[in-house]
């Protein structure tokens, strides 16, 4: 059986949280951090505080978004774990597309991702028109019953993709972990290198 690794972005490969960051360029970085960490606690449901973080960042233009997040310090080991192992490896985020399509090719994983989509004009985010569903995600590979399927992320939002994976991975190596990511893991680790390991062993 094929193994298939589905890995969140923010705050598991990135060493930052990519909104707050963001944000941190108006002024707003404290209120990003809030909204951020309801939408991680599901104190409020992603789609709605997605929608809502998006309107934050509407007057920053779309340029300066993905150059500032190509700035954000990466877990390298995990990295490295990822491009060895290309071919079974799919990042799953909640961020939209048009953000994180450059740090996808800095991975070389433009071909091997799945996000929210957002429309763009003149330079700015016009519309959020999808909301990723990461367990929908995980069930499409679920269902083709020929893969053994590993889930790693951080946050609420991860929290049924990782309960329906094969093996769910809670990962705390940058932020405190979601409380119902805990709840419905196999493993938690708190430590990228005791991640790579732990991912080495599946």
């Amino acid at each position: 059986m094929k193994k298939i690794y589905l890995f969140d972005l923010d705050s598991t490969i990135t060493k930052g949280e990519i909104l707050p960051t963001i944000a941190k360029k108006i002024g707003k970085e404290d209120e990003m951090k809030r909204l951020t960490e309801m939408c991680m606690t599901q104190d409020i449901p992603f789609d709605e505080g997605l929608k809502k973080r998006m309107g934050m960042l509407k007057d920053i233009p779309v340029s300066t978004i993905d150059e500032t997040i190509l700035d954000i310090p990466l877990n390298e080991k995990l990295v490295d774990f990822i491009n060895k192992h290309k071919n079974e490896c799919y990042i799953v985020s909640g961020s939209v597309d048009t953000f994180i399509k450059k740090l996808m090719k800095k991975m070389n994983m433009e071909n091997n991702y799945f996000s929210s989509r957002a429309t763009v004009k003149n330079d700015r985010i016009e519309s959020i028109d999808f909301v990723i569903d990461k367990e929908e995600v995980a069930m499409d590979f679920i269902n083709k019953k020929e893969y053994k399927v590993i889930a790693i992320g951080d946050g609420s939002n991860d929290a049924k993709m990782a309960k329906i994976a094969d093996v769910g991975i809670a990962f705390g190596g940058v932020r405190k972990i979601a409380p119902s990511l805990l709840e419905a893991a196999d493993y938690a680790t708190y430590s990228e290198e005791e991640l790579c390991e732990l991912l080495e062993k599946m």
